[in-house]
C-alpha cells in the first residue's frame, strides 16, 4: 500500500500539495509561538541597578508573611512603611549613610528636552545619586536651593545652565540644571539638594549605609519593621523589581491565545481539507475496490498518505518557526507588545512539540476520512452525478448536536453560577471554539438552505449565471461547506474577539459614567505618582465646589485559611465628600457609614455581611479588624475596595473628584480650577474626558495582539481557500468545457466560478456571524446579570475587510486555475479522464 500510495501522490501532487502547504504553515505557527511562548517563562537576570554601589540598603518591610495550615504566604505590600527619622539618626552612628526619598516630579516635553521617558521621572536627593553610581557628565552638584541635576538621554536639549520648569509635590517652579548625568535605563531623575528633597519629601523610603551588615542589623534590632538588603537582595529596593516578570505575563497571555488558537485553527483546516481531498477520490476509490483492494488496504492506503505528508510538513514546519520566531520577537518588540530586551532563547522543546502535533494532527485528520474510504462502494466508480448525497450522516449529526449543546452549556453554566467569569478573556476567547466547530460540522445539512436563501434574488436577474452558480454551489456541497469552513473560523474570530473585547470595554466607560457625578476629575496617573499638595489646597479653596481625594492602595485578607488575596483599593480622605461626588453601585449598607474603623467591600468577598468585621492587612502591613460599611456589586471587575486615608498612611493622594454645587458660578469655578491645575502642571479634565482618556477602546498593544492573531486566522484561511478552491477547480475541467460547448464564452465561465466563489464566502460568512452573534449574546446576558447597561459593540470595518479579504482569495484561487484550464480547447477538456 506504500509504494501504491506514492505512486498515487506522484501523479495527483495537486491534490496533496494543499494539504502539505497548509499542515506546514500550521506546525510553522506553532513552532514560532512555541519558541516565543518559551521564551517568557524566564525574565533576565538583572543585578542591582538603582543601588548598585551601596554596601548595605536599610528600607521598610516590603512583603507581608503570614503562616498557614500549608506553609508561609507572602504578598507584596502596595505601601511599604517610611524609615523612622530616629532610627536613620541611629544608623548615623554606625557609618555613613545617605537618606533616599523617592518623589513624583515632572518636566514639559521631557521626553524631548530631557530625551528620557517622562512617565518614569522622580525626584531624588543627590546625596544618594553616588550609590547607583550615577556620574556628572557636565557641570556639577546641586548646592543651593533651586539647582538641580538632571538625566539626560540621546538628543537631549537641555544644557548646564539652563531654566526648566519643574512640578513637584510642592507645585511648580522654575530650577537651574547645574549638572547632568547619563541616564540609568532604569528611570529618568531629577536631583535636588539633600536639604530641598527633605523639604519636598519628608518621608525617608531607604537608607544607604556604609558599615558591616551585622552592625547594622544591631543597631536596628528586633521588631523595627525594617529590612537590611545586602548583595543579591539589594535589587528589591530597585524601583520596580519585578517589572521583567510582569512585562511577560501579558506576552505570555498573548502567545498562549495565540498557540491555543493557531492549534484550533490548524487541526480545523487540515481535517477539512484532508476530507474534502478524501471525498475528491471516491470514484478512484471505487475503480481500486473493483480491482479486489479490500476497505482496510484503502483505509491503510489514506494513512500511508497522511503519515508522509504528515512527516514531510511537520518537518519543513519546523524549519520555518525557527526562522520565524526571531522575526516575531523582532516585530513585538518594535510595536511596544514585548519588552524590548525580549528574545528567542535556545529551547527545543517547542520544535518537539510541533512536529508531533503536526503528524498526529494529519493521521488524526484522516480517521473519519478513511473510514469513510474504505466504505466505498465499487459502484460508485460508474457514477457520474456530481450531485453531492450522503454528506450529513446520522453520525455526524449527533457529534455536531452534542458540540453545540456543550458549549451552549457551558455558557448558561457560566451566566448561571458567575456572569463575571463570560468577561474573562480566557472565557470569551476560549468559547468561541465549541460553537465554530458545531456550526462547521452542521455546514453540510446548512449549506443547500443557506444558498437558497441568500441567492434567490440573483438567480432571478436576467442571464444564467446567478442561477447556474446558485444551483453548482447547492449541488456540490462537499466542496462549498469544505471552502466555508475556513471563512467561518476567521469570521468568527474576528467578530467575538474584536466585538467582546469591544463591548466589555465600552460597558467599562458607561459604568464609569453612571457612577460618577463629579463634573471634574483630576489624577496623577500611574507608577505610584501623587498630586502636588499645593494643586489640592487651591482646589479645596475654590468656593461652591465640593472635593473628595482619594488614593491608591490595596489590602490583603487570608481566604480559607490558607490564600493571601489582594485587592486594589481606594482610599478617601471623606466618605460624606466621595457620596457627594459619585454614585456606586451599593447593593447593602450605607457609603456614609465608611469610617476609620470600617470597609467598604465588593460581593466578591468571602465576607459580605454589613456589621459583620474582617481581619485585614493593609497596604502598610499592618493588621486591621475593620467592620463592612457597605457591599458594591462587582459589575465589569472595576468596583474595589474603599477605607479611609488613615488606613493608607503611606499612599499620596493621586485622584481628586470635583462636583460644582448647584449655587456655584461654574463659570469661575471652571477658570480658578483650570488655572490651579495650570500652575501645578496637572491636568483638570471634565468627567466625561477623563472618562474617554482612562477608559480607551482598547490599548494599542491589546488591539495589535488581537491583529496578530486574526491575521494567523486570515493566512490558514488564504490557504485553505487556494488550496480547496485549487483541487475542486482542476476537477471540474469537464463541467467548464461543457459551459463552453454549449455557447458560453471564456467571461461568461470565469463570472460563473467567481459568483459560486464569492456565494460560498457570503455562506460561510453568515455562519461565522452567527457564531459571533451568540458570543456576543452571551456577554451582553453577562452585562445584564452585573447591571450593566450597556450596547454590544460590533467591528464591522474588521469584519467587512475580512470578509473582504476571503472573498478576493476565494475569487483568484478558483479564477486562476479555471482560466488556465480554458486555454485547452472545450473538445480535448470534454473528453479528459480522470
Amino acid at each position: 500500500m506504500l509504494s501504491l500510495a506514492l505512486r498515487g501522490m506522484r501523479t495527483r501532487w495537486v491534490t496533496f500539495v494543499g494539504s502539505f502547504v497548509a499542515l506546514a504553515l500550521g506546525v510553522g505557527l506553532i513552532a514560532t509561538t512555541g519558541l516565543a511562548l518559551a521564551a517568557t517563562f524566564d525574565a533576565p537576570e538583572r543585578g542591582t541597578e538603582r543601588f548598585a554601589e551601596a554596601r548595605v540598603v536599610v528600607q521598610g518591610t516590603d512583603e507581608l508573611k503570614v503562616d498557614t495550615p500549608i506553609g508561609v504566604r507572602a504578598s507584596t505590600l502596595t505601601d511599604p512603611r517610611p524609615v523612622p527619622r530616629e532610627l536613620a539618626d541611629k544608623l548615623a552612628g554606625v557609618g555613613t549613610v545617605a537618606e533616599d526619598r523617592t518623589f513624583p516630579v515632572a518636566v514639559p516635553d521631557a521626553d524631548r528636552r530631557l530625551g528620557t521617558d517622562a512617565g518614569a521621572l522622580v525626584g531624588h536627593s543627590w546625596a544618594v545619586a553616588a550609590a547607583t553610581p550615577y556620574r556628572l557628565i557636565s557641570g556639577r552638584a546641586p548646592t543651593a536651593p533651586g539647582e538641580v541635576v538632571v538625566t539626560t538621554g540621546p538628543g537631549a536639549q537641555v544644557r548646564t545652565g539652563d531654566r526648566v520648569e519643574v512640578t513637584t509635590p510642592e507645585g511648580s517652579g522654575t530650577r537651574t540644571v547645574v549638572g547632568t548625568v547619563p541616564a540609568a535605563g532604569f528611570e529618568s531623575a531629577v536631583f535636588f539638594t539633600a536639604a530641598e528633597a527633605a523639604r519636598l519629601s519628608p518621608r525617608i523610603d531607604r537608607v544607604t549605609v556604609d558599615a558591616d551588615p551585622a552592625a547594622v542589623r544591631a543597631a536596628l534590632g528586633t521588631g523595627s519593621g525594617l529590612t537590611v538588603l545586602t548583595g543579591d537582595d539589594r535589587r528589591r529596593a530597585d524601583p520596580d523589581p519585578d517589572r521583567d516578570k510582569e512585562a511577560l505575563v501579558s506576552v505570555n497571555a498573548l502567545l498562549g491565545t495565540a498557540a491555543g488558537i493557531t492549534a484550533f485553527v490548524s487541526v480545523f483546516v487540515v481535517a477539512s481539507t484532508f476530507t474534502f481531498a478524501v471525498a475528491q477520490r471516491r470514484r478512484e476509490f471505487g475503480l481500486l475496490r473493483m480491482a479486489g483492494a479490500t476497505p482496510g488496504q484503502v483505509r491503510r492506503m489514506v494513512y500511508a498518505e497522511a503519515l508522509v505528508i504528515g512527516v514531510l510538513a511537520s518537518g519543513a514546519g519546523c524549519l520555518l518557526g525557527r526562522w520565524a520566531a526571531p522575526r516575531l520577537a523582532a516585530w513585538m518588540s518594535g510595536q511596544g507588545i514585548a519588552p524590548a530586551w525580549f528574545r528567542i532563547g535556545e529551547q527545543t522543546w517547542p520544535l518537539h512539540v510541533a512536529f508531533w502535533t503536526g503528524l498526529t494532527v494529519a493521521l488524526c485528520g484522516v480517521v473519519v476520512a478513511s473510514y469513510r474510504a474504505g466504505r466505498t462502494a465499487p459502484a460508485v466508480a460508474l457514477r457520474e452525478s456530481a450531485v453531492d448525497t450522503g454528506t450529513m450522516p446520522w453520525s455526524r449529526r449527533l457529534v455536531a448536536a452534542a458540540v453545540l449543546l456543550t458549549g451552549l452549556g457551558l455558557l448558561v453554566m457560566a451566566l448561571v453560577e458567575n456572569p463575571g467569569d463570560v468577561l474573562k478573556r480566557k472565557t470569551y476567547i476560549t468559547q468561541p471554539m465549541l460553537l465554530i466547530v458545531a456550526f462547521a460540522l452542521f455546514a453540510p445539512v446548512l449549506m443547500r438552505p443557506l444558498i437558497r436563501l441568500l441567492t434567490w434574488l440573483p438567480a432571478r436577474l436576467p442571464g444564467a449565471v446567478g442561477m447556474l452558480a446558485r444551483e453548482n454551489a447547492a449541488a456540490g456541497v462537499r466542496r462549498t461547506a469544505a471552502v466555508a469552513a475556513p471563512v467561518i473560523i476567521t469570521v468568527a474570530l474576528a467578530c467575538s474577539l474584536m466585538g467582546t473585547t469591544a463591548t466589555i470595554n465600552e460597558a467599562k466607560a458607561a459604568e464609569a459614567r453612571t457612577q460618577t457625578r463629579a463634573d471634574y476629575v483630576a489624577s496623577a496617573g500611574d507608577a505610584g505618582r501623587t498630586l502636588p499638595a499645593a494643586f489640592v489646597e487651591a482646589v479645596r479653596s475654590v468656593p461652591g465646589v465640593t472635593v473628595s481625594t482619594s488614593r491608591s492602595t490595596g489590602v490583603t485578607v487570608l481566604e480559607e485559611g490558607t490564600a493571601l488575596v489582594r485587592s486594589q483599593a481606594r482610599a478617601v480622605g471623606s466618605a460624606a465628600d466621595l457620596a457627594e461626588v459619585s454614585h456606586l453601585p451599593v447593593i447593602a449598607g450605607e457609603l456614609k457609614n465608611l469610617d476609620d474603623d470600617s470597609i467598604v467591600v465588593n460581593e466578591e468577598w468571602l465576607t459580605t455581611r454589613v456589621g459583620e468585621r474582617v481581619p485585614v492587612w493593609l497596604g502598610d502591613g499592618h493588621k486591621a479588624n475593620l467592620e463592612i460599611a457597605a457591599v458594591l456589586a462587582v459589575g465589569t471587575g472595576d468596583n474595589g475596595v474603599y477605607l479611609t486615608a488613615r488606613n493608607a498612611s503611606g499612599a499620596g493622594v493621586d485622584r481628586v473628584d470635583i462636583r460644582v454645587g448647584s449655587t456655584a458660578d461654574r463659570a469661575a469655578a471652571d477658570r480658578r480650577l483650570r488655572a490651579a491645575g495650570e500652575a501645578n502642571g496637572v491636568d483638570v479634565l471634565t468627567a466625561g474626558q477623563w472618562i474617554e482618556a482612562h477608559y480607551p477602546r482598547s490599548s494599542e498593544s491589546t488591539r495589535l495582539g488581537l491583529l496578530m492573531i486574526l491575521a494567523i486566522a486570515l493566512v490558514y484561511t488564504a490557504i485553505a481557500l487556494a488550496n480547496t478552491l485549487v483541487m475542486a477547480t482542476t476537477d471540474r475541467v469537464r463541467d467548464l468545457a461543457a459551459l463552453r460547448l454549449t455557447g458560453a464564452t471564456k467571461p461568461q465561465v470565469l463570472r460563473l466560478v467567481a459568483v459560486e466563489s464569492v456565494i460560498v464566502v457570503v455562506v460561510g460568512a453568515v455562519l461565522g456571524l452567527a457564531v459571533s452573534a451568540v458570543n456576543l449574546l452571551g456577554v451582553r446576558t453577562a452585562l445584564g446579570l452585573l447591571d450593566v447597561r450597556s450596547a454590544i459593540v460590533v467591528p464591522w470595518p474588521t469584519v467587512g475587510a475580512v470578509i473582504a479579504a476571503s472573498a478576493l482569495l476565494a475569487v483568484l484561487a478558483a479564477a486562476l486555475p479555471a482560466s488556465f484550464a480554458l486555454r485547452t480547447r472545450p473538445v480535448e477538456l470534454a473528453g479528459m479522464r480522470e
